[in-house]
C-alpha cells in the first residue's frame, strides 16, 4: 500500500491515516431502497433511503434492514440526514442488532412538523470482539 505524501501531513503517523482513511473512501457504501418500513443490504457499511414518510410530530418511524453482516453482539452505528424530505427534525432513537438484521427506530422530535419525504439512513457494522478475547 503506498503512502501518499502530503495527504494528511507530513510525519509518519499521519501518513498513515490517510492510508487508512483512504482505504475507506475507496470503498464507498453500497445502498438500497426501503419499502414498507423495510430494507436488505448485506454490506458492513451502507446507506438505505426510507420510502416517503409523513410520520407526524412525535411519531416513530420503524426500519428493519436484513443484513447477513450483522450479528446480535455487533455494534450498529447510524447517522441520518435528509433525502427529499424538508419537514420534521429526524433523530435515531433506537438501534437494536439481531442475527442477521437491524431494527432502527427513527423519531421526528419536531414539535409540529411532519417528514415530508425520504430520510437517508448511513449504517456501519463494528464486529464483536471474539470470545477467546
Amino acid at each position: 500500500m503506498a503512502i501518499v505524501p502530503g495527504t494528511r501531513g507530513d510525519y509518519a503517523d499521519h501518513q498513515k491515516d490517510a492510508v487508512r482513511f483512504g482505504a475507506l473512501e475507496a470503498n464507498m457504501p453500497a445502498a438500497a431502497t426501503a419499502a414498507a418500513g423495510a430494507a436488505t443490504l448485506n454490506q458492513a457499511q451502507g446507506i438505505v433511503t426510507t420510502e416517503s414518510l409523513a410520520t407526524a410530530a412525535g411519531g416513530t418511524y420503524t426500519l428493519t434492514l436484513t443484513n447477513s453482516a450483522v450479528g446480535a453482539a455487533d455494534m450498529v452505528f447510524v447517522t441520518l440526514w435528509n433525502g427529499t424530505n424538508t419537514g420534521g427534525s429526524p433523530s435515531d432513537t433506537t438501534v437494536k442488532p439481531a442475527a442477521g438484521s437491524v431494527v432502527i427506530v427513527v423519531q421526528n422530535i419536531h414539535a409540529t412538523t411532519a417528514f415530508n419525504g425520504t430520510l437517508k439512513i448511513g449504517f456501519m457494522v463494528v464486529k464483536a470482539a471474539p470470545a477467546a478475547l
